[in-house]
């Protein structure tokens, strides 16, 4: 496996758990026991990984050859919760 597809694959496990706990642990802390901290920590975390997931993303459609179609699959995955894992299982 070749160091950049490898290098994407934890990009993306990363950018999908960081998300998860964005969602799952830091915005019920913020929103139900108003401890907003954690937010600013996994946020800022969350933010570096989703930008360099989309860089990520389009190095690999540059590497693999993918078409625009899967680039945007690629990328709205993105943005859902999980979407991360199945891209990353579809298209690497």
């Amino acid at each position: 496996m070749d160091i950049s597809v490898r290098a994407f694959k934890i990009i993306s496990t990363l950018e999908a758990i960081s998300f998860l706990v964005l969602l799952g642990i830091a915005m019920p802390l913020k929103y139900i026991w108003d401890l907003p901290q954690m937010v600013r920590v996994v946020g800022m975390a969350h933010g570096i990984l989703f930008i360099a997931y989309l860089v990520g993303a389009y190095f690999m459609k540059e590497k693999l050859q993918w078409n625009w179609k899967t680039l945007m699959i690629v990328a709205v995955c993105s943005v859902l919760p999980f979407g991360p894992f199945y891209a990353e299982k579809k298209y690497l």
